[in-house]
């Protein structure tokens, strides 16, 4: 069980290897070389500076729209073809249906807890007002509405809940309605005769796999597309940027480092395994972690761990592979955390109703999310989140090229919880 699903990830990994990694570290020179290139550009003269800069917020604009223009027709096919995925592993068997409510649960509590703990901790370790300010002005120089945005009423938002039409949600970047509407296409899928499913679910695979094919064309520019967006930034948010942008990796990577400890409270409190034995199990797993960066590549590593801590064999071979192809628990927190950051970078204010829209969409979003590189299912991940909220994603370009750093603690996060899960799993089927 879950071994289609693993293989389909085991493909899609192979965009994980060691070029991936290269052209990850090299969009972050990119950003850093651009940062510097646009502060130092202040001390030209206007009639060379200002031509610089709407040239390379040009270059940076028209690689920012590339990337949006896959956002929605991904959203529509990844959460199709995630949700029948998973109703198909939840009908394979009784572990598979247990390991799919725990996933949930996670997931869900994920969310809130990024919801929660990130505006915690942006009152407690603010971003210096002198440096928001500078980094607001520098965005601005790569688009002059990027702090515009509009921010519904709770009223309006729950008017807006239900799409009367599908197709102009989705023209109008109306997310939250748009995966409304597209989760319940995609459960009523789920409902159908095996036939009609399959051939449905086929249709949105294709549709999904040619999307990411598209979007890995446009992050083949982002070194180019992310040095023109940098460059602008730094031109107008001078030396600020660099501790703005150190500031966010700390924040997000807080985050997924308290979802990582919250699996040792889940393999100790429902696993019911001793603090040290899991901590000693974990340890390889994690080495695999922080070296490849993904968790697919770990999953040997954890097969061991979880037989070292007694976990059955025949739940090992069903929960973690389907951990491995479902299950981001970090996804969810660290997600929301990046549109609530982006929000406090540009000064938009969240009324409820946006923090609940955000809320809503992390929490699924994790289950259209896919194996891939991590400037990748950042984009799939994140931007439906801020578009629900209501939160400019012009930002999200650059904070692609800093990713590689999160992403490190995303899977250490997930590949620690995929283990203390499946325990729990199989100590509920024990009781």
């Amino acid at each position: 069980m879950g071994g289609g699903a693993v293989r389909d990830r085991a493909e899609r990994e192979a965009g994980k290897g060691p070029a991936a990694r290269r052209s990850t570290w090299l969009v972050l020179a990119a950003l850093i070389v651009g940062l510097f290139l646009g502060t130092l550009s202040a001390r030209l003269g206007d009639g060379i500076r200002e031509p610089l800069v709407t040239t390379a917020a040009m270059v940076g604009g028209l690689w920012l729209d590339a990337l949006k223009m896959t956002v929605i027709p991904l959203i529509i096919a990844l959460l199709i073809t995630g949700i029948v995925s998973g109703a198909d592993h939840a009908r394979a068997g009784g572990i598979a249906g247990r390991s799919m409510l725990w996933f949930v649960a996670v997931l869900t509590l994920s969310a809130l807890f990024g919801l929660i703990a990130t505006p915690a901790l942006l009152e407690i370790f603010p971003l210096p007002t002198a440096a928001a300010e500078a980094l607001r002005a520098g965005l601005a120089s790569v688009d002059s509405q990027v702090a515009a945005a509009s921010v519904p009423s709770l009223r309006d938002w729950l008017k807006s809940l239900i799409p009367t039409n599908p197709i102009a949600a989705a023209a109008n970047d109306q997310v939250l309605a748009l995966v409304v509407f597209t989760a319940i296409f995609a459960f009523a899928v789920t409902r159908i005769e095996t036939e009609g499913r399959q051939a449905i679910g086929r249709f949105f695979k294709a549709v999904q796999d040619a999307m990411l094919v598209v979007v890995g064309w446009v992050l083949w520019l982002a070194p180019a597309g992310v040095l023109g967006l940098a460059f602008a930034v730094g031109a107008g948010a001078g030396g600020s940027a660099f501790g703005a942008v150190v500031h966010y990796v700390l924040i997000v990577t807080a985050i997924g480092i308290a979802v990582m400890l919250a699996a040792y409270v889940i393999a100790v409190i429902f696993a019911r395994w001793r603090p040290g034995d899991f901590a000693r199990a974990m340890i390889p797993p994690q080495a695999v972690a922080i070296s490849t960066q993904s968790s697919l590549a770990s999953l040997p590593a954890m097969l061991q761990a979880s037989r070292r801590l007694g976990l059955p064999q025949r739940n090992a071979d069903v929960s973690l592979p389907l951990a491995v192809a479902l299950f981001r628990a970090t996804g969810p927190a660290m997600n929301i955390a990046v549109a609530i950051y982006v929000a406090h970078w540009v000064g938009v204010e969240l009324s409820a109703g946006n923090l609940i829209a955000g809320f809503a969409v992390a929490s699924v979003a994790s289950y259209w999310a896919v194996s891939l590189p991590g400037a990748l299912s950042f984009v799939t991940s994140i931007a439906p989140i801020a578009l629900a909220m209501g939160v400019p994603i012009e930002p999200l370009a650059l904070l692609i090229a800093v990713e590689v750093i999160p992403d490190i603690f995303r899977t250490l996060g997930n590949v620690t919880m995929d283990v203390a899960v499946s325990g729990a799993v199989a100590k509920g089927e024990r009781d």
